[in-house]
């Protein structure tokens, strides 16, 4: 096959065959097709789209670049990925609880660039939390402690770590069918055979719309049907920070408060629903009030915490910071936030302010950025909520007060104000699942 005319093919919206897509992947893999090729065609296909058939084609040619996890018959495994948001640790709540009611949960996170936060960041603001493993040793934490969460290793999936680079390099991150590509491949070899997606939209959402993010989902769940692969995706709006507490060390301690019973409503709201439609697509629940009575007892009766303590020790870490918060890096400087304006929160851009709390080094612009473990921010207000001038709406926590300032202005700056009261949204959207596509 001739590379040139597989780039003048998909260019002209014509579909490539599975032999083709095989061929163009692995020549690139072996060094046989050039970055420049990979990426014309990936331009290509930003450009002219891929149909169901491709996808499913690339995302095999992605899981066999490596080795994959093939779990014993008879366990049950579950996981759940997010899109990402500012002040997102639904994770850390949902994967101790879902394997507290018996599911598997084999979670391979990532780190967090730009204005969201990345889980393996969060996990290690816990002294000694270990997140890199082979995969044999990711499949016998799971084994053993019925979750594991880890980062991804060499091993999985390689042929998406390469590509991404080129992506990340050539303004072809955000196609739908390459996303689809990326998150499903990495899902389906990580040996899980229910999966949750919360599928962010809104402002500080990478989808903006929900005819997108449907246009989105549709394509996940059919690339996991098509690998065996049983998809659920709940829209959830991404509007404001989830939770109060945004930075590493901040979100796993509102995480262990959550675990220990002190919930915030949005990110109950979200881990419920998400942890639900786990247990129902797996049979273990057959109502969602079922299921919430589940969550509700592992939480009331401690077994959710004492799973999070578990894998906190299995992984290397020190579990007992989860009753002594002082465990966690401190930020030297805590400075209250203030409203400039008397008024209901209509819009809160939480874009802007994942953005600004880089500026304390809560966050990264690049993948060699240091984090600050013990920086970020608590924000108590959220749309619907009035604030009064000079009242304080949050805690900027910092270890330089050189810009301080800037941060503190540009977080203020991210409430919209209303002088007539605002409705309370809904978080959750709707969701999505094979029975609602026509395949």
């Amino acid at each position: 096959m001739n590379p040139v005319e597989l780039i003048l093919k998909k260019r002209n919206g014509y579909i490539l065959t599975a032999d083709e897509i095989n061929f163009f992947i692995n020549s690139f893999l072996d060094g046989s097709i050039t970055e420049y090729q990979m990426s014309a065609w990936l331009m290509a296909v930003y450009f002219q789209g891929m149909v169901a058939g491709e996808i499913s084609a690339l995302t095999k040619c992605y899981i066999d670049s490596g080795k994959h996890i093939v779990f014993p018959e008879g366990l049950i495994t579950a996981d759940k990925h997010s899109t990402g948001g500012v002040g997102d640790k639904i994770s850390l709540m949902l994967a101790p609880i879902a394997a507290a009611l018996g599911l598997y949960v084999p979670m391979i996170s990532g780190r967090g660039l730009g204005h969201t936060g990345g889980t393996l960041d969060k996990l290690e603001s816990i002294p000694g939390f270990q997140t890199q493993f082979s995969m044999e040793q990711f499949k016998d934490l799971t084994i053993k402690h019925k979750v594991a969460l880890v980062g991804q290793s060499n091993e999985l999936v390689p042929a998406d770590k390469k590509i991404y680079a080129l992506r990340d390099v050539t303004a072809t991150v955000e196609s739908p069918g390459l996303i689809t590509v990326s998150i499903m491949s990495k899902k389906i070899a990580e040996g899980t055979k229910h999966l949750v997606i919360d599928l962010k939209v809104g402002s500080g959402a990478f989808m903006p719309t929900i005819q997108r993010a449907k246009e989105l989902a549709e394509l996940l769940i059919l690339t996991g049907h098509a690998f065996g692969q049983k998809v659920t995706v709940v829209f959830t709006r991404m509007n404001a920070h989830l939770g109060t507490h945004i930075g590493n060390a901040l979100e796993v301690i509102e995480a262990i408060d959550y675990l220990k019973g002190d919930c915030q409503p949005d990110t109950q709201l979200i881990t419920d629903t998400l942890v639900t439609e786990m247990l129902l697509s797996a049979g273990f629940a057959s109502t969602q009030d079922e299921a919430i009575k589940k969550i509700r007892e592992v939480i009331q009766n401690g077994a959710a915490l004492s799973k999070f303590k578990e894998i906190i020790t299995a992984q290397g870490g020190d579990a007992s910071v989860c009753d002594d918060y002082s465990k966690f890096d401190q930020a030297k400087h805590l400075i209250p936030i203030l409203a400039e304006q008397t008024g209901y929160i209509q819009d809160i851009d939480s874009r802007n302010i994942g953005y600004a709390l880089i500026g304390v080094k809560a966050g990264r612009t690049s993948v060699t950025d240091t984090i600050d473990y013990g920086t970020g921010a608590i924000l108590y207000p959220k749309v619907g909520d009035k604030i009064t001038h000079g009242t304080k709406i949050g805690i900027l926590f910092t270890n330089d007060l050189t810009n301080s300032k800037i941060v503190l202005q540009r977080i203020v700056s991210s409430y919209k104000l209303s002088p007539e009261p605002v409705a309370k949204e809904d978080i959750i959207i709707g969701k999505m699942g094979i029975g609602d596509i026509k395949v």
